[in-house]
Order: structure tokens, then C-alpha cells, then sequence
């Protein structure tokens, strides 16, 4: 029996052992072979129009510009992002086909669907958070609040009579506006849609009261009159509206909501071209151009390994899966 167990721990060994250097073996031949040799596609699962889109198809040019190869943002919307992001999960792990998620998709998704198509944990490789994205609150034009304390005060008068639009239950903007309405002690309706992009057009119609969305997709309406910013939801003033005030200044001390967004890969891409992608991203987003048109659509430019990236989604998903617990928040 003893010589048994010597003979299988052994095979054990040699199979560990054979599995490592095939894994390095692939990881060497990724860093070899030239990259990218065709079109790459970015997979943004959202709708058109919506802040994480918008920032996407910026990225892309300066991509395609550092790789000599078209980069094809193709929309996926559908399920809070998982229809897109399955999409990938299933993708050939080879560097072209490639996610750009948020916090709603990598953070959020896994505490309020029991179950998903992907294991969420294991089906994605992080390759680098691309910026920041902060959340204003927002009101049509013709909305009587010319401030968050008169919203606050108009929606104690008739609870659950003001609405909000967000993009998809469960995401960034719809946790964002009921941490709002539980630190003011309001009641808000909740309108959710398929997307930034169609959200922010029935408010811009009049359909809906008020909307929570990135500064990203936004900031065009805001210059145009058509939207009034009522509060910044993260704990700075971005420099794109130094006159919004925060929530924090405005109505309830220490709050924070903010989105992100950021690129991964399908699990199994090879680390060593995982790495290549990661500092041509962290390359596009430090150019001047790059961070200026970034930062003059209200986002915070970044650009970061894929280790800080990794990090960040496993902090919020730990930070998220409490709220959603603690507010019992489901979707419908």
C-alpha cells in the first residue's frame, strides 16, 4: 500500500507539474505571437448611449490607432448586462473578443440573481479598470426643484408620486437613488429600462421625475438646458461641474455612490496577454487627449494593472452584497 501511494503521488506530481509548464509553455507563446492581427471586439452590454458605451467607443479609436486593427464596440444589451457579458464568458479566450463591464455587471449581478449562465467568480480574467464614473442626480428642465432640498421637500408631500428612471433594476443607478431616498427618508418609484441611454431620453421627454446616471452620458444634456443637475453622488466635485454640489454638502453627510468601468477577459486568456492588453489600455487612457476627453465628460480617466482592477470588483461586491441584504433589494 505504501509503494501504491508513492507511485500515485508521484503521478500526482508529474501531472501537476505537466499542467504548469503546459500553462506556461501557452503564456510564453501568447507573449510571442503578435497581437492583435485582426478586428477586436469590445462587448458593451448595455444599450447605445448610456456613459459606459460612450467612454467605450473613445478607448476604442486610441486602440485601434496603437494597434494598426479596427476595435468594433458591438452593443449586447439584456438582463442587466448578463446577455453581453455571458457572451464573452463563452468567447474564444484569445484577446478578441473582450467585456467592458461596471460595477452593476462585475459587482453588483452576483447578489441579486440566484442564477446566472456564467460562474461570475471564475469566468472572467480583469484586465484594467479604465475610469471612474461618477453619478449625478438629475430633473428635466421644467422640474419645479431647483435644488435637492426642494426635490427632497416635494417628495415628502406625495410619497412614492416622484419617479426615477435608472438603467436596469439592480444596477449602479437604481442602488444609488435608493440609498438616496433611505438617507433622506423619501419614497421614490422606480422606472427601469434597458439601458443609460433610453432612461435618460423619457426624462428628457418628461416621462419620469428625475434620473440617476453618470456624469459621462449626462453632461451634453446639462449644457444644452435640457436636464438640471440637482447633486453629485460621489464624495468630490468633479472638476466637469464644480457648482453641482454633493449630496454629502447638500443633504446627507458621508454618502457615496459611484460607478466605474473597466475591461476583462475571458477566463483562460493567457496571463502574458492579459498583461500586453492591460498596459496598451493603461498607455490609451494616460494620453493627454485621451484623459481630457474622458474628464470633459465627467469621468475620472484611470487606467490601472489588472491586480488593482481585480481588487476593486472583489471590495464592491462584498460592499453591495451587504446593502442588497440589509434594503432587501430584489429585481423583479
Amino acid at each position: 500500500m505504501t509503494t501504491l501511494r508513492v507511485v500515485l503521488a508521484a503521478a500526482a506530481g508529474c501531472m501537476i507539474s505537466m499542467t504548469a509548464h503546459a500553462q506556461a509553455q501557452a503564456s510564453a507563446a501568447a507573449s510571442a505571437s503578435p497581437y492583435p492581427v485582426r478586428s477586436v471586439t469590445l462587448v458593451v452590454p448595455f444599450a447605445p448611449g448610456g456613459g459606459t458605451d460612450t467612454g467605450t467607443r473613445i478607448l476604442a479609436q486610441k486602440l485601434s490607432q496603437k494597434w494598426k486593427q479596427p476595435v468594433v464596440v458591438e452593443n449586447k444589451p439584456g438582463a442587466a448586462g448578463m446577455i453581453g457579458a455571458d457572451a464573452v464568458a463563452r468567447a474564444t479566450p484569445d484577446g478578441y473578443t473582450l467585456l467592458i463591464g461596471n460595477l452593476g455587471t462585475q459587482s453588483v449581478n452576483p447578489s441579486l440573481y440566484k442564477k446566472m449562465t456564467y460562474n461570475p467568480d471564475t469566468a472572467f480574467a480583469a484586465v484594467s479598470l479604465i475610469a471612474d464614473l461618477p453619478l449625478l442626480l438629475v430633473v428635466n428642465q421644467n422640474s419645479p426643484a431647483k435644488s435637492l432640498g426642494e426635490l427632497v421637500a416635494l417628495a415628502k408631500t406625495k410619497p412614492g408620486g416622484l419617479s426615477y428612471s435608472s438603467s436596469g433594476s439592480g444596477g449602479s443607478m437604481h442602488l444609488a437613488a435608493e440609498l438616496l431616498a433611505s438617507g433622506t427618508g423619501t419614497k421614490l418609484l422606480h422606472v427601469p429600462y434597458k439601458g443609460g441611454g433610453p432612461a435618460i431620453q423619457d426624462l428628457l421627454a418628461g416621462q419620469v421625475d428625475m434620473s440617476v446616471a453618470t456624469i459621462l452620458e449626462l453632461n451634453s444634456h446639462i449644457k444644452s438646458g435640457k436636464l438640471r443637475p440637482l447633486a453629485q453622488m460621489g464624495t468630490t466635485r468633479a472638476s466637469a461641474l464644480p457648482n453641482v454640489p454633493t449630496v454629502a454638502e447638500a443633504a446627507v453627510p458621508g454618502f457615496n455612490a459611484t460607478s466605474w468601468m473597466g475591461m476583462l477577459a475571458p477566463a483562460g486568456t493567457p496571463k502574458a496577454l492579459v498583461e500586453r492588453i492591460s498596459a496598451d489600455v493603461q498607455e490609451a487612457m494616460n494620453a493627454p487627449e485621451i484623459r481630457d476627453k474622458f474628464a470633459g465628460l465627467g469621468a475620472v480617466p484611470v487606467g490601472s494593472d489588472a491586480a488593482r482592477f481585480q481588487a476593486l470588483i472583489d471590495a464592491d461586491r462584498s460592499k453591495y452584497a451587504r446593502l442588497i441584504k440589509e434594503k432587501g433589494i430584489a429585481v423583479d
